[in-house]
This record gives structure tokens, C-alpha cells and sequence, in this order.
């Protein structure tokens, strides 16, 4: 169970958005890129400024109005026929990257260690990966808990605004954060477990329909 599991509810509530987006003539891709653009943009203003509560703070509201925006993009491709090739690429690297540029500047706040935020970039990347190696062996893409994307943006963006709240970071957030890493490790083991049982399920059906 993840946040992820709430997005179906999400999307409903995005639904009259993403259809006047569509009749404005925006495209998925155009949502998709300004998603990481803007990203970019947030995680350099925190990184130029990690000891200032208000960029600290702009990091859970763009995190909610990035989740809003990858909600769209994704009805858009799917609802009003703009499905790409290109739009899967840039779904996916989009997610890493905007992923690694919002939480990399983490490990410039003073009291945060930096070497537990790099672990837990390193297993996000390492995360999403597994999930999408999945559809390589012939499984579907995983999005399996604890610690998927939903998850760790909810978990960055309260350590952001308890921050920006000026609460002094110090063993609370690097205690958090080390939970994030070991539950982010679980994620690649259950998404990969999940491959592999899904494969296993679909063969065992072959073989009783032989």
C-alpha cells in the first residue's frame, strides 16, 4: 500500500483541468517537460539558498503541483490520444531527474547528513529502475510500496516544511531519512520479487491452458 494507490481519486479531481488543457491545444509532452523544467528551476533555488525557510517551503508546494501535473500528463497521453514513444522516455527520465535535482540540495542543509541523502537518491534511481525492468523481462512496469515516487515526495516534502516551519535539522531528519534509504531498499526488492512472481503466475497459467 502506497500513496500511489490514492492517485485514481487524484485524477478525478484534475479531470476538468486536464480537459481544458486539452482544448487549449497543450500536449502531454509540453506537461511533461515543463514538470522537469520546473523542477530543475525549484531544486536550484533551494540549492543557492538551503538555509532559507522560504525555499525550503517552496519544496512541498511544488511537490504537490508537480504530483498534479504528472497526474495530467498521464490522462492527457492516455484520455485524449497523445500517446508517444517519445512521451514514455520522457515520462520516466523526466520522474528521475526532477527526482534527483529537488532532493540532491538536501545534503547542503546544515545538520543533514549529505552521505544519507545520496543513499537515498542513489536507491530512488535505483527504485524506479527496477520498475521499469520489469516490462524488459516481459512483466508490467512495478509500482510497488513501501517507498515509491508518491511516497518519497511526501516524506521530502514534510522534511522541507518542517524546515521551512524553522525547525533545526539535526539526528530527527537524519533518522527519517536513513528510514526513507532502508524502505527505498525494500521497494527494489519487492519490485523486483513482483517481476519475477508475475512471470512465474503467467507461465503457470500457460502451462494449465496447454
Amino acid at each position: 500500500m502506497t500513496i500511489y494507490d490514492l492517485k485514481p481519486a487524484f485524477q478525478n479531481l484534475l479531470r476538468p483541468c486536464c480537459r481544458s488543457l486539452a482544448g487549449a491545444g497543450i500536449t502531454a509532452n509540453q506537461v511533461t517537460l515543463a514538470a522537469l523544467l520546473l523542477s530543475l528551476a525549484v531544486g536550484g533555488f533551494f540549492a543557492l539558498f538551503p538555509t532559507s525557510r522560504w525555499a525550503a517551503l517552496s519544496i512541498p508546494a511544488w511537490l504537490f503541483l508537480r504530483m498534479a501535473l504528472n497526474a495530467i500528463d498521464g490522462m492527457l497521453a492516455r484520455e485524449h490520444h497523445m500517446q508517444s514513444r517519445l512521451g514514455g522516455v520522457l515520462n520516466e527520465l523526466g520522474d528521475v531527474v526532477s527526482d534527483t535535482a529537488i532532493y540532491l540540495p538536501f545534503a547542503l542543509v546544515p545538520g543533514i547528513s549529505p552521505v544519507i541523502v545520496v543513499a537515498v537518491v542513489i536507491l530512488s534511481i535505483i527504485t524506479e529502475m527496477a520498475g521499469v525492468v520489469a516490462i524488459q523481462i516481459g512483466a508490467s512496469r512495478r509500482y510497488d510500496g513501501p517507498m515509491g515516487k508518491s511516497d518519497r515526495a511526501f516524506a521530502f516534502g514534510l522534511l522541507a516544511l518542517l524546515l521551512g516551519c524553522g525547525l533545526q535539522p539535526g539526528w530527527w531528519a537524519n533518522t527519517g531519512l536513513s528510514i526513507v534509504a532502508m524502505l527505498a531498499a525494500l521497494t527494489v526488492i519487492n519490485r523486483v520479487s513482483g517481476a519475477l512472481k508475475e512471470l512465474a503466475c503467467v507461465n503457470d497459467e500457460a502451462n494449465r491452458s496447454e
